[in-house]
């Protein structure tokens, strides 16, 4: 950026003040302070960068499935931006201690991290359910996992954290839940559920929804509805989205299911008015239900997709047709590259190290590949060639080039990713399939030079 002449410097500083002065004077709230990573800007989302972020995503039970972390590449393969993740604080589920290395999942696989605790579901109507103060103990005792996560994790601090029995707690419960997250030092997102076990049917979010708003000392605050039920019309759908778009409020519709049974939710109209206003949506569940009419993947499997997995994967207004990857991992959506088209020359390596990391089924695979330059000298540009084992055939990568799609492969850097400082990485990853043979490739190199499997 050029510099700006002093007199000019100066004229910008007065007109900034006088635009501070006057928000206090005629709205009685402060500016908000300068941005953290992703955040609220009118009703919109956006990155640290300004570039305007709509959600589109499905929620997965990680708390009740710990050792199912190969489902965040399978919901990235399959198109999504966006994972809302279980987790529990250990009043009734948990507690998750694992959340630096679900945060590392969401970032391997380039999805935003939407993490929620879960033991709030109902509170007030389920005796044995967390409050949302107790919800930010927990935040707050994994905080060292969080802070500088900003450009990639939003704090949902509660799920569905009031249930029927005196829904009017909610306001304030809320209120209190985010000035105690902010004055704990938290400077992510906060995204916060209405009552009614998520779906606001007396709408108590909906009409105290800008009291949340200015609770909130950093204006980053985004409030979510949950559509089952209530929610099994047009005019309903509609008539709900409309206040929060007249008010100017930020929503994101964090969990909904489908139209399995005729008065269970109108999810063709939900995607299409989510679409229409560029509202945010991740829907309930990836798989593991107690009851698997809302599971998107029978047991876990990404080639078993149910009809609610092929309707919002693949269907009209559905993930694969209008999510965009977030700018912070490159903002496009990740797909194998027939050719090789290398952003810079390649230099020499030096030395490297590589971690290839595989989580298989019947007939696929999915693997993350992380690269290390153990070398005294930067990379600039880099080629990691690999011999895949016979009958396997990659289907979709992601943070790389790669070709041929069997056989000897060379995967080529990104725009984003070809810089290696000495001790720096990063991190790729595709899914394949094969027809029997699961084992790893016995070799990598990297610029021609022969890398330690690590």
């Amino acid at each position: 950026m050029r510099s700006m002449p002093w007199l000019a410097a100066v004229g910008a500083a007065l007109v900034a003040l006088a635009v501070a002065l006057c928000t206090v004077m005629f709205t009685g709230i402060p500016p908000a302070h300068a941005a953290v990573g992703l955040h609220v800007s009118g009703t919109d989302i956006v990155e640290a960068n300004g570039q305007k972020l709509v959600m589109r995503g499905v929620n997965h039970p990680h708390v009740w499935y710990t050792s199912r972390t190969s489902s965040f590449a399978d919901i990235k393969a399959l198109g999504a931006n966006t994972v809302r993740v279980v987790l529990g604080s250990g009043k009734r589920w948990g507690p998750s201690t694992d959340v630096a290395n679900v945060i590392s999942l969401c970032k391997q696989n380039r999805l935003i991290c939407v993490l929620e605790v879960h033991d709030t579901t109902g509170y007030g109507e389920e005796g044995a359910a967390a409050s949302l103060d107790e919800a930010v103990d927990y935040w707050i005792s994994q905080k060292s996992a969080l802070v500088g996560q900003e450009n990639y994790v939003v704090i949902n601090i509660g799920n569905e954290p009031i249930g029927n029995t005196n829904a009017g707690q909610w306001t304030s419960a809320t209120t209190a839940a985010i000035q105690k997250m902010r004055s704990n030092g938290f400077e992510h997102l906060l995204m916060v559920d209405g009552p009614n076990w998520g779906q606001d049917w007396q709408y108590v979010m909906r009409d105290n929804a800008q009291t949340i708003l200015n609770a909130d000392s950093k204006h980053n605050t985004v409030l979510s509805i949950h559509m089952y039920a209530v929610f099994n019309s047009a005019a309903a759908i509609t008539d709900y989205l409309n206040r929060f778009r007249d008010n100017g409020w930020p929503l994101v519709i964090g969990e909904f299911g489908w139209r399995f049974a005729a008065n269970e939710v109108d999810h063709e109209t939900l995607l299409s008015e989510a679409v229409s206003r560029g509202l945010g949506y991740l829907g309930w569940s990836w798989s593991g239900n107690t009851d698997p009419i809302l599971d998107m993947a029978a047991g876990f499997d990404p080639n078993q997709l149910t009809t609610w997995g092929q309707r919002i994967f693949n269907g009209a207004n559905g993930i694969k047709a209008t999510a965009k990857e977030a700018t912070i991992y490159g903002g496009a959506t990740p797909t194998v590259t027939p050719t090789v088209t290398p952003t810079s020359t390649p230099t020499s390596s030096g030395s490297c190290r590589v971690a290839y990391v595989m989580n298989t089924w019947n007939t696929g695979f999915t693997t993350s590949v992380t690269i290390m330059n153990t070398g005294s000298s930067a990379i600039n540009g880099w080629r990691l060639v690999f011999t895949l084992p016979g009958g396997q055939s990659i289907t979709n990568g992601w943070s790389a080039s790669y070709t041929p799609v069997s056989g000897q492969v060379t995967a080529t850097n990104a725009g984003w990713n070809g810089d290696l400082a000495p001790g720096g990485s990063t991190t790729i990853g595709f899914q394949a399939t094969h027809t029997g043979d699961t084992t790893e490739p016995p070799s990598f190199t990297l610029n021609a030079a022969a890398c330690q499997v690590a």
